[in-house]
């Protein structure tokens, strides 16, 4: 279980693609992350396994064909910076929502438009996801926890201030890029109540 609070960003070292996907992954600041061996961490929203943990505070982990099917990592490259979050101890505080680490679907950026010193940002998602989607709730992007500003069929936009574009991806992120999308799992236990009940 995560925050969607980006604590580092990651490099990714080395990729090794013999059967499963394995990736190297070391936090841009050098600090170590609270990790131990088989524990959670997300990577860009996606919950992975930690499989070893290097001297100089790297990881790795295994990322299986599905992963890299229904996610973004299939375009990961050597070099690529991703967001990193440790998963939540008993006793941490709560600043974002619950965050599984498991995408829903993909997201892509329609736009991006200046607001003072923010930058709102248009995103398409799948229209089976939309219905998920609401104004003033809660999303996730590449594993940063954001609220959703307005709704319009399969678009929506978050708004995204100076400090979450330079602690994460969005300072960067070129138009059309894809995002690893996950919707609100209070919405998700919602949707299939309703299906039952139907």
């Amino acid at each position: 279980m995560f925050t969607g609070l980006i604590t580092d960003r990651g490099i990714i070292r080395r990729i090794t693609r013999t059967g499963d996907v394995v990736m190297e992954i070391a936090p841009q600041s050098g600090h170590a992350f609270p990790l131990s061996m088989g524990a959670s961490i997300a990577c860009n929203g996606i919950c992975l396994t930690v499989t070893e943990i290097l001297p100089d505070h790297a990881f790795t982990a295994t990322l299986s064909a599905e992963t890299m099917r229904v996610t973004t990592a299939g375009l990961w490259r050597e070099g690529d910076v991703i967001n990193l979050e440790p998963s939540l101890r008993v006793g941490d505080r709560l600043g974002g929502h619950f965050v599984s680490g498991h995408v829903d679907g993909l997201a892509v950026a329609l736009a991006a438009t200046p607001v003072k010193d923010s930058t709102e940002w248009l995103f398409e998602v799948p229209e089976s996801l939309a219905p998920f989607i609401a104004q003033k709730g809660s999303v996730t992007l590449d594993g940063v926890s954001l609220t959703v500003n307005s709704v319009l069929r399969n678009t929506f936009t978050v708004m995204i201030i100076p400090h979450t574009a330079e602690k994460t991806g969005f300072g960067t992120l070129p138009l059309l890029a894809k995002l690893n999308l996950e919707i609100d799992m209070l919405a998700r236990y919602v949707a299939r109540l309703r299906e039952v009940a139907a």
